[in-house]
């Protein structure tokens, strides 16, 4: 295997399987509340699962700016700008948290109104949300920390902590909620936790990477122009990373206007999505360290490989993926509920899962080059250009066809991200590697 496909490879697989643990957070949730009597406890969870992943997505910038800024400063060799990037980002996760927490009563009563349901799943929702909600200052600053490690390369470490993380959240939802029949209340007490947990884990193996507390000088942690730029790249992501939450709030909406039991399908079926993009997500995020190493080095041949190696290898792990729905979505969607109505309903809007793997790696990995360049206006303008020919493609769409519309305009919604970034693909190579070409000149 060439050089630079063995090295994405040997970056990506860790990274696949760690990403593949994190929506077992709600997968575990899903597969749980789906076994509980009535459709209302899986619409509840589904409900509450939409808000958190809102919430956090809205913040993604935490992992996706430390991720950017520690790769390029590793790439460049630089171990006190890295200490302090992410010393930067972990306290704006931690302000972040806290004032969610301060907010919370009117933050989770909006976003019930706004999602809509029927009483019985707003009930559950309400249930699961007022629980989970504790541990956002945790799982934000999960994001920086995640962030760093991928930042400097450390897969194997990421890996065992979300796994770390994924083990406990099990662990206690089974207790909670086959042993002790906590319901809705022992699956969200469960998630919580384990968000907790994986906080003080994730610390703890920072300080053994070396990254310890007493690196951190304050002047320099408060810098004006580094905190200028860490608040550039993060309003530049937030807007982008709000229409991304727009899209799926909308399709959330649309969803539960047309009934619990569409809601509980899509519900189900969106896990596929979820499963998808994290694994995809794996390219994405090697993408990020080895481009933005390739840029704080200035080593414009390293970027050209990168790219070449991650688009061939996210390619064929994509195939790979919508052969597996092909073959195996029907017991998928079993091991996710045993409601035979909902399977039914699930299994009618599949084809539309199947395909999405090959549509969407490229809008994955295209937001992992952009991200590891740092060129977040770009991220900016394609999204919010892509969220606003989704919401027209949305509202024509599933009025005409329905659900199967919804789908439709959420395959297209993917389609258009990895145009727009496509076409902006250029401007990297003529303003990241400004020194590559003057030294050519």
């Amino acid at each position: 295997m060439p050089y630079w496909y063995r090295r994405v490879f040997l970056l990506a697989i860790p990274l696949i399987l760690s990403n593949l643990t994190q929506p077992l957070l709600s997968t575990v949730d899903t597969v749980l509340s789906g076994h509980l009597p009535g459709p209302a406890a899986l619409g509840g969870v589904a409900i509450g699962g939409i808000f958190f992943n809102s919430i956090y997505w809205t913040f993604g910038f935490l992992r996706m700016a430390t991720t950017g800024l520690v790769a390029q400063s590793h790439g460049a060799q630089d171990e006190d700008a890295q200490i302090h990037h992410f010393g930067r980002a972990l306290l704006t996760a931690l302000l972040i948290g806290a004032i969610i927490l301060i907010l919370q009563r009117p933050l989770i009563s909006f976003a019930l109104t706004l999602l809509g349901a029927s009483s019985e799943v707003r009930h559950n929702a309400l249930i699961y949300c007022t629980i989970r909600i504790w541990s956002a200052p945790a799982a934000l600053a999960n994001y920086t920390i995640l962030g760093y490690l991928l930042g400097r390369q450390h897969a194997r470490t990421a890996l065992i902590l979300q796994a770390t993380i994924n083990v406990v959240n099990v662990a206690v939802a089974l207790a909670l909620v086959l042993h002790l029949h906590w319901g809705v209340a022992g699956i969200a007490t469960a998630t919580m936790t384990a968000e907790w947990s994986g906080f003080l884990i994730g610390i703890a193996l920072m300080l053994a990477l070396g990254a310890h507390p007493s690196h951190l000088r304050w002047t320099q942690l408060i810098h004006g122009p580094s905190l200028r730029h860490l608040f550039a790249l993060n309003r530049d992501i937030l807007l982008r990373t709000l229409s991304l939450v727009g899209a799926y709030v909308w399709f959330t909406r649309t969803g539960a206007r047309s009934g619990d039991a569409i809601l509980a399908a899509n519900s189900v079926l969106i896990n596929f999505l979820w499963i998808a993009g994290y694994g995809l997500d794996g390219f994405a995020n090697a993408a990020e360290a080895l481009v933005g190493q390739a840029i704080g080095a200035q080593r414009l041949t390293d970027y050209r490989s990168v790219l070449k190696a991650c688009s061939v290898s996210a390619f064929t792990v994509a195939a790979f993926i919508s052969l597996a729905y092909l073959a195996l979505g029907h017991q998928v969607i079993a091991l996710f509920t045993n409601q035979e109505p909902i399977r039914i309903l699930a299994a009618q809007y599949l084809p539309w899962l199947i395909a999405l793997p090959l549509i969407a790696v490229w809008s994955f990995l295209l937001d992992g080059v952009f991200i590891g360049a740092t060129r977040t206006p770009e991220l900016r303008d394609s999204m919010l250009l892509s969220f606003l020919g989704y919401l027209l493609l949305a509202i024509f769409l599933s009025a005409r066809f329905g659900n199967h519309g919804l789908w439709a305009a959420m395959l297209a919604f993917m389609a258009l991200r990895a145009v727009t970034l496509a076409l902006r693909l250029p401007a990297i190579e003529r303003k990241c590697f400004s020194k590559v070409e003057a030294a050519h000149a």
